[in-house]
């Protein structure tokens, strides 16, 4: 599908649905969510809208260490404090940078204070809202290597069957490789390049202290086709190559918090209810990943063998 010339960065651009679809992860992954999810494929509607919980507001929640959910109901934000300032994974949609703002002064931390703004793929309802939060922070960029391109002109990498959604663009500071480093204070994060959603798509990882033993923590980025041409893609004609190097390598990793930018896929919102309830374990689920995997995995092939015919 050629991409369609947007002149507004912010404008959304909803085309009908792919012509094939799959299985949902959670009751509300039903639209968009569809598209931009780990692990489903699951089909477009028509002019949908954004689901509300993208831009409902949610009070900020501790999960563990030194890490704090500061996002929307429906998108995930982390915060993690570290001996140096802050770091904030994603930015989520623009509306919602206010918010997040918010969230992060609330849950005991200036904005200015965070330094770090790692951005885990170039879409709008994870990156747009990177731009006002830069500004609002100061705070460097740093992002996957191959999607700093997209990320610095607002444009989505790569061609999809529902066809452009920009956002503001946003100048990155760092652009990474797979197994580079990102330090603040005592934090340490491992960027892990899982190409294939977007060209530059980065799952980063972390260790927490804790007892008996340290805690292995993954943000993963998403490995769902959503949308993507996989047969055909001349902006991105190693698409499929990417997404099976990053499926496989997704099944190496060891998480025992998984924490994905949605967060209905690992009940975060429940959890954290649980977890101010006083359950500090609540998050700790080894299991998490490789069913995640094993279902991206499944729908992959799916997908590319609908596209393929």
């Amino acid at each position: 599908m050629q991409r369609l010339p947007l002149t507004a960065p912010s404008v959304r651009l909803r085309l009908p649905p792919p012509p094939s679809g799959g299985g949902s992860l959670g009751s509300r992954v039903r639209s968009w969510v569809g598209v931009l999810a780990i692990a489903t494929s699951a089909p477009l509607l028509l002019g949908a809208a954004d689901p509300p919980t993208w831009t409902r507001p949610q009070a900020p929640f501790p999960i563990a260490g030194p890490i704090t959910y500061v996002g929307s109901e429906g998108i995930a934000a982390y915060l993690i404090k570290t001996s140096a300032g802050a770091i904030l994974i994603d930015g989520t949609l623009a509306e919602n940078a206010g918010m997040i703002e918010r969230n992060i002064a609330n849950a005991g931390v200036r904005p200015r204070d965070v330094k770090l703004i790692l951005v885990t793929h170039a879409h709008f309802d994870h990156a747009a809202g990177v731009a006002a939060l830069k500004r609002a922070t100061g705070a460097r960029v740093v992002a996957g290597a191959r999607d700093v391109r997209a990320l610095e002109t607002g444009v989505p990498p790569g061609e999809t069957s529902y066809g452009v959604i920009r956002f503001p663009p946003v100048h990155v500071d760092r652009g990474v490789h797979d197994g580079d480093k990102v330090t603040l204070g005592n934090v340490t994060l491992t960027a892990r390049a899982t190409p294939g959603h977007t060209p530059g798509c980065t799952t980063w990882t972390m260790r927490i202290p804790a007892k008996p033993r340290p805690l292995d923590v993954v943000f993963p980025c998403s490995v769902s086709v959503a949308g993507n041409r996989l047969i055909g893609n001349r902006a991105y004609p190693g698409i499929v190559a990417d997404y099976r190097r990053s499926i496989a390598m997704l099944g190496t990793l060891h998480a025992d918090i998984l924490l994905p930018s949605h967060p209905e896929l690992a009940d975060v919102i429940a959890k954290g209810k649980r977890r101010q309830a006083g359950d500090t374990t609540v998050f700790v689920d080894p299991t998490l990943l490789p069913k995640i995997v094993a279902k991206a995995k499944t729908a992959f092939d799916t997908d590319l063998a609908k596209q393929a015919r």
